[in-house]
């Protein structure tokens, strides 16, 4: 468990992790875009962390200007279900949330 737990804890891995499953093969411009919040610095340092784990690979190609995609590798596709499920978690428990502000915003005056 701590193996895992030290590759995912990372700020922003989940996120691009996710984001990789739901979207396929994306480019460093596009990631940014879609992992809204995160630096251009942060998310290279995530990058790499998560190649050097082996859950993303890196695809160059020598174009002018060089092309470079990340994509999530057969172990990266592995933690799909994983992460499926906390997002359909995080949805629930802001569903949650939500409908109950307006009994504690009425209790409150």
């Amino acid at each position: 468990m701590d193996f895992i737990l030290r590759i995912l804890m990372g700020p922003w891995t989940t996120y691009i992790l996710y984001t990789l499953g739901e979207h396929g093969p994306q480019r460093f411009g596009e990631l940014k875009r879609r992992v809204t919040g995160v630096s251009a610095k942060m998310l290279t340092e995530r990058l790499r962390s998560l190649e050097q784990a082996e859950l993303i690979s890196r695809h160059y190609e020598p174009t002018i200007p060089p092309k470079v995609t990340y994509a999530l590798t057969a172990r990266g596709r592995e933690l799909g279900g994983v992460l499926e499920q906390l997002s359909a978690l995080g949805e629930k428990w802001m569903a949650e949330d939500q409908s109950h502000a307006p009994a504690v915003a009425q209790a409150a005056e």
